[in-house]
């Protein structure tokens, strides 16, 4: 086992180590003298490195400009061509009468609803469905089991309901449940969007 003795860089070392715990005065004046040295790098650091660049974005189009704080620290300040609110307000839909082509489309896929005989697969009930209705409502169309649908026959004119320029909300009655069906303008003519049993 070595022998340790007051002599030699070892002891110096351990010496230095040992001088913060040697009692609660040495250990909080070591932790004064450390939190004084981090703060006066922060401070040296920053001014001997020299100040960031301002630089444009290009993916954001905002530009960031660099300021000083009373420290004497630079500290980035983004900025912004962008409008913070809208130009204009956006406009609420008026109501408007109801557009004849749009309750004819409602009428004719009321009709190809409800054609479903015995033995029609859903990919044949789907294809008739498919020229009167939207190409995002498809999907939705392609889970209903014809087989399921109460109805077999329309039993009236189709009522018009809340009318806009671009939909309509019209209502059919069928042998079954009354349909209450969503019309909608689109760039290939008024389609159906949506559909539910009406009360």
């Amino acid at each position: 086992m070595p022998i340790r003795t007051n002599r030699g860089r070892t002891a110096v070392y351990r010496r230095l180590w040992g001088w913060p715990l040697r009692s609660p005065r040495h250990l909080m004046g070591t932790l004064v003298f450390l939190a004084i040295l981090v703060t006066a790098l922060g401070v040296v650091l920053p001014k001997v490195v020299g100040k960031p660049q301002a630089k444009a974005s290009p993916t954001t189009g905002t530009t960031t400009s660099v300021t000083a704080t009373p420290s004497g620290l630079a500290a980035p300040v983004p900025t912004s061509n962008l409008p913070t609110r809208l130009a204009t307000p956006l406009a609420t839909p008026t109501p408007t009468t109801p557009n004849g082509d749009a309750i004819r489309v409602a009428k004719a896929w009321a009709a190809a609803w409800v054609n479903h005989p015995a033995g029609i697969t859903s990919e044949q009930w789907l294809a008739q469905l498919k020229p009167l209705t939207t190409e995002e409502y498809l999907p939705v169309m392609s889970t209903v089991d014809p087989a399921n649908i109460p109805a077999t026959k329309v039993t009236g004119e189709p009522v018009p309901g809340t009318s806009y320029p671009k939909s309509l909300q019209v209502t059919i009655p069928t042998d079954g449940p009354k349909l209450a069906i969503t019309v909608v303008s689109t760039n290939a003519g008024w389609r159906v969007a949506d559909y539910d049993q009406a009360s």
